[in-house]
């Protein structure tokens, strides 16, 4: 097998999977795309992309009749056509427990390794416990029909809202290998963002799979850091985005991640960390990565705290109240609601007694297959018709340029949360306008 374009596969078209399916074509690669999701693969197979990322509806379209790109169901069909096999499945926190399921990466290896003949490189990219990789190394070698069948570990980095970019252009590639061959073919794989300058770290198994959940729980704790400080600003009178703006300057510690507001949610942190506290605990070092379990405390708080922020504006109950949610996702620029703070408030609002009407730009449809007893609406306009109190808790440029004046010519009372600390309070009270901020006074 040359080391000059390899032929790709990607096992699952989930966020990871599709943008990195669809990129690799834009690349100059040859993919097929795999999914069991009989509907999701019909739908990509269309021009289809099955979820909300900014780029990828594009990139999509342009490649959708590209003969270098296709979709299937059939392990078979992957394992004859690709010479290196991405592995880009979920794995979310299993339920009633920290620990990661890890039933749809078994599966994946336990469905691709059979029809594997020839010499080829399975990658898993999927977010994993430490010891994962060595596992399915001794799976898929037990079922394989030859032996010249290799694994290599390279952990995604993606961004929801810049996947592709962060898949065209990443700021690092980490290759788990234990081969220099599987780190020639990594290598080829990935030649074009090799040939731009980035930076490429090789390495183990374990390495490659502890630099995600160690970088995700880095981010975590400092997101939980500042959302500290916001408590103590509120204890004290200080203002914690000013706060954050003077220890942002220090280049040891920077502004990126330094926001505070109502804390991180999604697909990835959340249960990253959980895993990471779960899988620390069976290796015998827990006391290594306790604090993480406060980090999680704080991020929980924040959702908390916002609840008592707006009760503090419908004079302690959110019974007969109309509350207009703004935002449904866990993060602008997506459309996913895993773990949503904006969503849990709502939620928590609905189950105190409080009418609550949410609208967000993209995540409405997956919002309501959550929670489908919340009232959602189409516009910014008919969330805000009437509110008693407005929160914004997906800052979302539609509602971070929000002139007060305007919208409060829609509400029954001006009354505003703001969960992510992105209007500016003197502009809002100005317009008359009772203004509560985590952190700010």
């Amino acid at each position: 097998m040359s080391t000059q374009r390899p032929r790709l596969s990607v096992i699952g078209t989930g966020y990871l999977g599709a943008t990195h399916a669809v990129c690799m074509v834009e690349l100059g690669y040859e993919v097929i795309g795999l999914d069991v999701d009989t509907e999701k693969v019909g739908r990509l197979a269309k021009g289809e992309v099955p979820f909300y990322e900014p780029g990828l509806p594009e990139l999509l379209t342009k490649h959708a009749t590209n003969p270098r790109l296709r979709f299937t169901t059939s392990y078979e069909e992957a394992a004859e056509f690709a010479d290196v096999h991405f592995i880009c499945v979920g794995t979310p926190q299993k339920k009633g427990e920290y620990s990661a399921d890890l039933r749809y990466v078994e599966a994946a290896f336990t469905s691709l390794s059979p029809h594997l003949s020839r010499k080829a490189l399975v990658v898993g990219k999927s977010t994993v416990p430490a010891g994962t990789a060595a596992r399915m190394e001794k799976l898929m070698r037990s079922l394989t029909p030859t032996k010249d069948v290799e694994l290599a570990w390279n952990p995604e980095f993606l961004r929801e809202g810049l996947a592709v970019q962060d898949t065209m252009h990443p700021d690092r590639l980490v290759f788990g290998v234990n081969s220099d061959w599987a780190e020639q073919q990594l290598r080829a794989a990935f030649a074009p963002m090799i040939e731009e300058g980035t930076p490429v770290i090789v390495t183990d198994f374990a390495t490659a799979e502890l630099v995600k959940v160690a970088a995700n729980s880095f981010l975590a704790t400092k997101i939980s850091f500042i959302n500290a400080m916001a408590e103590v600003c509120e204890a004290t009178g200080a203002d914690v985005t000013a706060l954050a703006d003077a220890i942002g300057h220090d280049e040891r510690i920077g502004h990126r991640f330094l926001r505070s507001g109502l804390g991180f949610g999604g697909g990835c942190l959340p249960k990253d960390i959980r895993a990471f506290i779960a899988r620390a605990g069976e290796l015998g070092v827990d006391q290594a990565v306790s604090f993480l379990r406060e980090v999680d405390e704080i991020n929980l708080r924040r959702r908390a705290r916002t609840l008592e922020l707006g009760l503090d504006l419908v004079d302690g109950t959110y019974r007969g109240t109309r509350i207009a949610v703004l935002g449904a996702a866990f993060k602008p620029n997506s459309d996913d609601v895993r773990d949503s703070p904006a969503l849990d408030v709502a939620a928590s609002i609905e189950r105190r007694g409080g009418d609550v009407v949410i609208y967000d730009p993209h995540a409405i449809e997956n919002a309501r297959r959550v929670h489908p007893g919340l009232i959602y609406v189409e516009s910014l306009e008919e969330a805000l018709l009437g509110a008693d109190v407005t929160m914004l808790l997906t800052e979302w440029d539609e509602f971070r340029s929000m002139d007060p004046a305007v919208v409060g010519k829609l509400v029954g009372q001006r009354n505003i949360v703001d969960g992510r600390n992105v209007l500016d309070p003197v502009r809002w009270r100005r317009a008359g306008w009772r203004y509560r901020a985590l952190g700010r006074p």
